[in-house]
């Protein structure tokens, strides 16, 4: 525990323990050395006491010991980060600080198909976790297990994979999109421990997000990682075990090189999809087609807050002084970024969108069954 730390009262972390968003927080307490109790969500017992306190219902929750409660996982990290700046892990170089948060972005909002997807397509992965989140999270509601276990696997499906522009076709270009990412870090965790150098950074903590409690955790995913890209699955270890206080390794000065493919990616893909869905929510649509990256994505579902997040993606470049970013610029044009981060240009934003975060919500990322 950093001396800036040493004062938070214990945490409590409602969620689950093998949810996307609770691991990726999980990790950055764990990094700060912040301490916290993870404390399982109970359905449907926990929903009117989440929306009354952080205004929706969503996976993890954050209470602080003040009393106060918190949502969003991102919003939350930055919170904290501002709050105990001392031994963060945001980068002190501004430039290096904006990829970090754009990697976040990309990891939380492009990789949680994925990561559902494997969970949820095939039907080992499907028994095995169905089973485990009804015990965890619906042990009170009172129906037979295999009854919960089944609703468990199709509102999934139907929520977040088939259900969110997944098609049958899709299913190999999705995949591949996961096989080359792997082959990308494999390369960097191949050559040193963290994404950027000897230290993890904020980018490390969003990635993993898809990582720690779904890649590496599902069978499926698991063994394809075990098999093609053996230093990821040594990265996901080797950041549950890290401590700041105990880490001597440094930041480089610059963006390493073997980044840009990732930022490729994203320029190719990520992006492009966030400037799709705002032309549909901006249209008053609820699901909209989509081809990005070679995938097609049929009737996936409309985000508003992922308009949001391409606003804060803006937002956080132009906050950068005119040196980074004039050199913010360089990368970006050269990887595929640049345009597809202004291509819209008025973005369909709810008049005060998220401005109480991380205290209160006003959109869900998707709103499922709603």
């Amino acid at each position: 525990m950093s001396p800036d730390t040493e004062s938070i009262q214990p945490l409590i972390l409602h969620g689950s323990n093998i949810s996307y968003f609770t691991g990726k927080l999980e990790n950055y307490f764990r990094l700060r050395g912040i301490p916290y109790q993870l404390c399982s969500m109970q359905f449907p017992a926990d929903k009117k006491r989440m929306e009354q306190e952080v205004g929706l219902m969503q996976m993890p929750v954050l209470e602080l010991g003040d009393g106060r409660w918190m949502t969003d996982s991102t919003s939350i990290i930055q919170w904290f980060e501002a709050e105990y700046p001392g031994n963060g892990l945001v980068p002190e170089n501004p430039l290096l600080a904006y990829f970090c948060l754009l990697i976040e972005d990309w990891a939380d909002e492009w990789w949680w198909r994925p990561a559902m997807h494997y969970r949820w397509h095939y039907a080992e992965g499907a028994m095995l976790q169905s089973r485990h989140l009804v015990d965890e999270t619906l042990a009170g509601v009172p129906l037979p297990g295999g009854l919960k276990r089944w609703f468990m696997r199709h509102r999934q499906r139907s929520g977040y994979t088939t259900g969110d522009g997944i098609t049958p076709q899709g299913v190999a270009g999705v995949e591949a999109l996961f096989l080359q990412l792997l082959a990308q870090l494999q390369a960097i965790f191949s050559r040193r421990p963290f994404l950027l150098g000897d230290r993890p950074s904020l980018a490390d903590v969003g990635l993993s997000g898809p990582f720690f409690r779904h890649f590496a955790l599902d069978p499926v995913p698991l063994e394809i990682i075990r098999v093609r890209a053996p230093a990821v699955l040594e990265w996901v270890a080797r950041l549950w075990n890290t401590r700041l206080a105990e880490c001597d390794g440094a930041w480089p000065q610059s963006l390493p090189d073997d980044i840009e493919p990732l930022l490729a990616d994203i320029g190719a893909s990520y992006l492009p999809y966030l400037n799709a869905n705002a032309r549909a929510v901006a249209a008053g649509h609820r699901r909209f087609d989509s081809e990005v990256g070679g995938v097609s994505y049929k009737r996936a579902r409309c985000s508003r807050y992922r308009v949001w997040c391409l606003k804060q993606l803006r937002s956080h470049y132009n906050a950068l002084g005119e040196h980074d970013r004039r050199a913010g610029r360089e990368v970006l044009e050269r990887t595929g970024c640049w345009e597809p981060l202004w291509r819209e240009r008025d973005l369909p934003l709810l008049p005060g969108q998220e401005q109480g975060l991380p205290f209160r919500a006003s959109t869900k990322m998707l709103a499922v069954n709603e």
